[in-house]
C-alpha cells in the first residue's frame, strides 16, 4: 500500500474536478476556514501559524524528494514559477517573519489564484495518492495562512496594496512568460491552457486569454479589497 501511495502511476485520473474526493476535501477546507474564524480570538490559535508553516515546508521538501526519487522532476515542471508555488513560498516567509510587506502583496493573488487551484485543480492523482494530499494540504495552508494574518494578526490592506500586488504579479508574469518561451514550460499557464477543467476554458485562445485574465484579476482584486474598504468606512 505504501508503494502505491507514492508510485507515479497509481491512483491516476483524467481529472478530479468535482469528484467525490475533491468535494470532500473542499468541505474539509471550508470547515477549517470557519473554525479559524470562530477561534480567531482564542490564545491557543497562535499555534496555528506554526502548524501551517510546518505543513508548507514539509509539503514542498517532500514534493521535490518524491519527484526526484520517481524520475518526475524536470525544469519544465518543478521550478517554483506557478502562481500557486510562488504563493506557497511567499506564505512560508510571511508566516515565519509575520511579514506585513509580503502579506499585502500575497493577500490578493494568494487568495485569488490559490482558491482557483483548489476549486479547479490541475491535478491527475486522486485519493489516496501522495500527490493528492500534497496538493490540497499545501494550497489549503496558503489560504488559511493569509486568513490567519487577517483574523488573528489583524492585518489589513489598502487600495495601494492592491495596486502594488497587481504590479508585482504582472512583473512576475512577464518574467515567467519569457522563461516559458526559453525552456518550453507552461508556468502560470502563460503558454497554453491547463489540461484539466478551469476558468480559462471559457476564455479566448492563446494569447488573448492572457489579456482577459488581466481584467478578471482586476475584478478579483476589487472583490477582495471590498471587505477592507467597508471596514475602514465603518471605522470613520
Amino acid at each position: 500500500m505504501l508503494e502505491q501511495f507514492f508510485h507515479p502511476q497509481t491512483f491516476r485520473e483524467d481529472a478530479i474536478f468535482l469528484s467525490t474526493p475533491h468535494i470532500i476535501i473542499l468541505a474539509i477546507f471550508f470547515s477549517s476556514v470557519i473554525l479559524l474564524y470562530l477561534n480567531r480570538n482564542k490564545q491557543c490559535i497562535s499555534s496555528v501559524r506554526w502548524i501551517l508553516l510546518l505543513i508548507i515546508i514539509l509539503s514542498e521538501i517532500s514534493l521535490h524528494i518524491w519527484s526526484l526519487a520517481t524520475g518526475q522532476w524536470s525544469i519544465q515542471n518543478y521550478l517554483p514559477l506557478h502562481l500557486s508555488n510562488l504563493s506557497i513560498y511567499l506564505c512560508a516567509y510571511m508566516l515565519w517573519r509575520n511579514s506585513y510587506k509580503v502579506f499585502e502583496v500575497l493577500y490578493f493573488f494568494g487568495i485569488g489564484g490559490v482558491m482557483q487551484a483548489l476549486l479547479t485543480p490541475d491535478l491527475f492523482y486522486t485519493f489516496p495518492h501522495y500527490r493528492f494530499f500534497h496538493f490540497f494540504l499545501a494550497h489549503m495552508a496558503v489560504i488559511l495562512g493569509i486568513l490567519y494574518m487577517v483574523w488573528v494578526k489583524k492585518y489589513t490592506v489598502t487600495i495601494k496594496s492592491a495596486i502594488k500586488s497587481y504590479a508585482v504579479i504582472n512583473v512576475i508574469a512577464f518574467f515567467v512568460f519569457w522563461v516559458n518561451q526559453l525552456i518550453g514550460s507552461n508556468y502560470m499557464f502563460l503558454a497554453e491552457k491547463p489540461s484539466g477543467p478551469s476558468l480559462l476554458d471559457y476564455l479566448g485562445p492563446f494569447p488573448w486569454y492572457i489579456f482577459q485574465l488581466q481584467l478578471i484579476a482586476a475584478g478579483v482584486y476589487l472583490i477582495l479589497y471590498l471587505p477592507f474598504y467597508f471596514k475602514n468606512r465603518k471605522a470613520w
